[in-house]
């Protein structure tokens, strides 16, 4: 059995025509007679053949396809965003390839290298780290690069962010507005940039009140399952050093404090502790206590991307624009006394 699979040459031998014919019936039908162009496109339907675009795009030295590398597809942003760049690339006729980095500079560089060899009009990327060299030469090789969820402060990329130290500002003063003094912020490390801006918006707001204390609660990972190991070590810190608002990095963190918090502590939320997050993902209005969090606007986050890195496809010497959007309190029962929850 021949699992080869069909070529161009294979369709025109069984067409009895030449390569050229194919070729052109497939890129350029309006130049081959009705005919021929039914007996070639007969012999495709035949055998089954379907055109390498990948192969011609190499050729061509140019795709319609965008590269996005994500820190985390698992965490609903990311995957909210990468939605709705498909939706709007595809309305502009490209297509998203997807890449998770997993918080991996590795990965995140080997992803980088397939999406150059694919030859991709342009890369998306909320970066791991410090990628301006890598970039610069992606931009010198006609690669338009646009960074999402990270502003770049040297202007040399085109950037989608959210002004999370205006976000983790908004967060820790509606703790404080609330009556609560002893916050804790709990996050995966200054080393990525969103929680340290996050955790200055904190330590500001926490600045203006005298008689507040913060406290910084390293999580290993932005999951639901690393803020519950967070919450415990909360917890089972004692009532002395116990908390009454905590701030989570993200609404996924925030969601397994909560776990802990009600599971293992037997504390009730928000009487004993206010609890606020980080994103809006649709899962913060379902929790046990419907969650206070910071919305970010992540559908136009993600079409805005697209639009910035398909401006610079067209017009290679336009603007580097910076487009900083800004968050949003969102107020539920978590950080409330309308819903009380006690288990």
């Amino acid at each position: 059995m021949n699992s080869r699979p069909v070529s161009i040459k294979d369709v025109a031998d069984h067409a009895q025509v030449a390569v050229g014919t194919v070729s052109n019936v497939l890129n350029h039908p309006s130049r081959v007679a009705e005919r021929t162009r039914a007996r070639v496109t007969a012999a495709i339907a035949e055998l089954g053949f379907v055109r390498n675009d990948a192969a011609r795009q190499l050729r061509a030295g140019q795709s319609r396809t965008i590269g996005l590398i994500v820190l985390d597809i698992g965490n609903p942003f990311f995957s909210s965003l990468a939605r709705a760049a498909e939706d709007y690339a595809a309305e502009r006729g490209s297509t998203v390839v997807l890449g998770d980095s997993g918080h991996d500079a590795g990965r995140e560089a080997r992803y980088i290298d397939v999406f150059e060899q694919q030859r991709v009009q342009g890369l998306l990327i909320s970066p791991v780290g410090d990628l301006t060299a890598r970039l610069e030469a992606l931009h010198s090789r006609a690669v338009p690069v646009v960074l999402v969820d990270r502003k770049d402060d040297l202007k040399l990329f085109s950037s989608v962010s959210v002004d999370d130290e205006a976000g983790g500002y908004l967060a820790v003063r509606h703790l404080l507005d609330g009556g609560r003094r002893r916050i804790a912020f709990v996050g995966a490390g200054a080393s990525i940039q969103q929680v340290a801006d996050r955790m200055a918006g904190a330590r500001r707001a926490v600045g203006e009140c005298p008689d507040a204390t913060l406290e910084f609660v390293l999580a290993e990972a932005m999951t639901v399952l690393a803020g519950r190991a967070a919450g415990e070590r909360v917890v089972q810190a004692g009532p002395a050093r116990m908390p009454d608002g905590i701030f989570c990095a993200n609404d996924l963190l925030a969601i397994g404090v909560m776990q802990a918090v009600l599971l293992i502590g037997g504390l009730k939320v928000p009487e004993d502790l206010a609890l606020i997050g980080y994103d809006d993902i649709d899962f913060a209005e379902s929790a046990v206590v419907p969650l206070s969090t910071i919305r970010r606007p992540t559908e136009l986050m993600g079409r805005t991307a697209v639009e910035l890195l398909l401006g610079e496809i067209d017009d290679t010497q336009s603007e580097r624009r910076q487009v900083v959007f800004q968050p949003e309190l969102v107020v539920r029962g978590s950080t409330g006394s309308r819903i009380t929850a006690q288990i």
